[in-house]
C-alpha cells in the first residue's frame, strides 16, 4: 500500500502542484481512508520527501541509462530534455518551483543530489563531444558544467519565467541551443541543425 500511495500521491503533485494537493485527495484518488495514508507517512511533508526522492531516483536512473548508451553528445543532450520532460510534465504545474517555495529543506537536499548526478553526466558528455570535435576543445569544461546545472534551475523559476509567456518545452529547448551553440565547432553546429529545425510554440 505504502507503495501505492507514492506512485499517487507522486502523480498528483506533479500534475498539479504540490500545495495545492491534500491527503484528502490523495485518499480518494486511492478509495482509502486518510488514515490509511497516516499508517505509512506521518505527515504531508514526509509524503513530498519520499515522492521527491522516488521521482529523483527514477529520473536519474533514466539519465544514467541515456549516458551509458554514449550516443552523440549532442543527441544525447536532446534524447536526455526529452526523457526529463516526459517524467516530469510540468507543463501544468512548477513542481520545482514549488518544491523551492514550500518545502526549501526538501528542495535543498534534492538540488544538493541533482549536482552531483548532473555534474558527472555533463562533464563526460562535454569532454566526449570535445575529444570527437563537436565541442570546442577550448571551453572551461567544469566552468560549463556548473553554468549549465544552474542555469537549469533558473529557467524553471515560474516568477522570472511564466508559463503564460514560456512552455517548457519551449524554454528548454531554447536553453539547449543557446548552450550548444556556445560550445560547438563547425562539425557540432552541422548536427545541431537537425534538432532545432522545429521549435516548439509557446503554448
Amino acid at each position: 500500500m505504502r507503495e501505492k500511495i507514492l506512485i499517487c500521491a507522486t502523480e498528483l503533485f506533479l500534475n498539479l502542484g504540490f500545495k495545492s494537493v491534500t491527503m484528502d485527495d490523495i485518499a480518494t484518488a486511492l478509495g482509502i481512508s486518510k488514515k490509511t495514508i497516516y499508517q505509512h507517512f506521518a505527515n504531508k511533508t514526509k509524503l513530498v520527501e519520499a515522492a521527491t526522492h522516488k521521482l529523483f531516483v527514477t529520473v536519474s536512473c533514466g539519465i544514467d541509462h541515456i549516458c551509458a548508451l554514449e550516443k552523440n553528445p549532442i543527441e544525447e543532450v536532446y534524447s536526455i530534455k526529452q526523457f526529463v520532460l516526459e517524467h516530469l510534465k510540468d507543463e501544468k504545474s512548477s513542481p520545482q518551483h514549488e518544491l523551492k517555495k514550500y518545502y526549501p529543506k526538501i528542495f535543498k537536499d534534492i538540488k544538493s543530489k541533482q549536482f552531483e548526478i548532473m555534474q558527472t553526466c555533463v562533464i563526460s558528455n562535454l569532454n566526449r563531444g570535445i575529444k570527437q570535435g563537436l565541442y570546442r576543445d577550448s571551453i572551461n569544461v567544469d566552468f560549463i558544467a556548473r553554468l549549465y546545472f544552474n542555469s537549469m534551475i533558473v529557467i524553471k523559476d515560474r516568477d522570472l519565467f511564466p508559463l503564460e509567456l514560456f512552455s517548457s518545452n519551449m524554454i528548454i529547448h531554447d536553453y539547449l541551443e543557446y548552450h550548444l551553440r556556445g560550445i560547438c565547432t563547425p562539425k557540432g553546429l552541422e548536427i545541431l541543425k537537425q534538432f532545432i529545425t522545429s521549435k516548439p510554440k509557446k503554448q
